[in-house]
């Protein structure tokens, strides 16, 4: 035999000894995961960016496409929609957590109020688009959706402000559809430390394990993305089902408090719960961070140099950052973070919370929500199985979902929590 014909029957031989899978191409990996498995989301701001382009008047608000919704003229200026049906369809998404986010507010009846309207807003904005949304009330109905070819919904609180300290609120919130609560925003509530503020509680007060039992009673996954460390804590000890971080990075890869740190994972694991990745950059990327922390050591420092004198300090930070663009946060920042966690509890615990509507930026190739692919065939590229992708497409989070809801079966001869009303 020649030499040609010989190496060409050693490669043919070596091809049909490859498993079929290592034959393909990362990005071929990544889509027949993502058909399979669809993007079961945690956590999506499209309420909130109704709320700030249309005053939650959306009877001809074109959700279609929304790649024109840019106000740079407004004050403050708006950047263009990251979500609509057009890219929800491209980025593979079968289901999605809608936040119904609110901002930390001491004033909880009107934290209640606004909820309310934004829960009505996303539940109308799904109504105006009946073959290509839907709203599930549980995991059964969900996957019958996704099945169907919807962008099956749910909806999740932001922050325990939009309780109003009211166990009877929470549970009229999960008849609204509520399926999950994030126990706090960016500032303490009266019963749960934020991790971007100042300790008051340590953690858990006595009513916030009551919210946390009462949710699992009920069936709502108890969310701790935002929430300090001692809380995170307090939740995991108290906690009877599976809890969610809807939209976290990992400490380990960047020091930042709205980050998991490694003292919890384990108890993650040990609880059966999952960890979704955000995307935000500053959560991701030390260098996004540093350059964050800089622009804050300076401005605080020109506050105090130009105090009385807020245009010299507006001037002096436009200046700077001119001279110091945030650094850009590639894919493999966000791999890195979902690398880590796969290490140490395991990639059963890995899911994806995007946070997109909820960020004025995002990694480089994944700037909407058609991105999610990109990460896909990175991590494809990084050696997970397609098994694996399917697991943090969407499997993780349904089981997450169907543990909860297996709980609060189990519940049903249980009361209602009781506390009394304050007067």
């Amino acid at each position: 035999m020649h030499k040609p014909s010989l190496l060409a029957g050693l490669a043919a031989l070596a091809l049909l000894s490859t498993p079929a899978a290592a034959q393909k191409s990362p990005e071929a990996v990544a889509e027949a995961a993502l058909k399979r498995a669809p993007v079961f989301d945690g956590h999506n701001d499209v309420p909130w960016a109704l709320r700030g382009h249309a005053d939650n008047v959306i009877n001809d608000f074109d959700f279609v496409d929304t790649t024109d919704t840019a106000k740079p003229d407004a004050t403050p200026p708006r950047i263009a929609m990251h979500t609509d049906l057009n890219r929800l369809r491209k980025g593979h998404v079968g289901a999605q957590f809608w936040s119904v986010y609110v901002p930390s507010n001491t004033n909880e009846p009107q934290a209640i109020q606004q909820t309310i309207e934004q829960i009505d807003v996303m539940k109308r904005l799904i109504a105006r688009y009946p073959n290509d949304l839907s709203l599930a009330a549980t995991s059964g109905e969900l996957q019958a959706q996704m099945r169907a070819g919807k962008v099956a919904g749910m909806l999740g609180i932001e922050g325990g402000q939009s309780i109003g300290s009211s166990l009877a609120v929470l549970r009229e919130m999960f008849g609204m559809g509520v399926r999950y609560m994030t126990l706090t925003h960016s500032k303490n509530v009266p019963w749960a430390d934020s991790a971007t503020d100042a300790p008051k509680h340590d953690g858990l007060t006595d009513f916030g394990r009551q919210v946390v039992r009462e949710m699992n009673r009920i069936g709502m996954i108890v969310d701790l993305s935002h929430v300090s460390e001692a809380t995170m804590k307090g939740a995991l000890a108290t906690t009877k089902a599976p809890v969610m971080f809807s939209h976290s990075g990992v400490r380990a890869v960047n020091d930042h408090p709205r980050n998991v740190p490694d003292s919890v994972l384990p108890a993650v694991k040990a609880n059966g719960g999952i960890v979704m990745i955000v995307f935000l950059p500053g959560f991701l990327d030390p260098a996004v961070r540093a350059h964050g922390l800089d622009r804050t050591a300076l401005e605080a420092r020109l506050k105090a140099q130009y105090s009385g004198d807020p245009a010299a300090v507006t001037a002096a930070l436009k200046t700077w950052e001119a001279a110091n663009p945030a650094p850009k946060t590639q894919i493999a920042q966000v791999a890195e973070h979902i690398d880590h966690l796969k290490t140490t509890i395991g990639v059963d615990h890995i899911g994806l919370g995007g946070d997109y509507d909820g960020m004025d930026s995002a990694p480089v190739g994944m700037e909407d929500v058609a991105g999610y692919p990109a990460l896909f065939t990175e991590l494809a590229r990084r050696g997970y199985s397609q098994a694996e992708l399917e697991k943090i497409a969407s499997g993780n989070m349904l089981r997450v979902l169907k543990a909860v809801e297996a709980y609060a079966a189990s519940q049903k001869g249980q009361p209602p929590v009781e506390t009394p009303v304050v007067k």
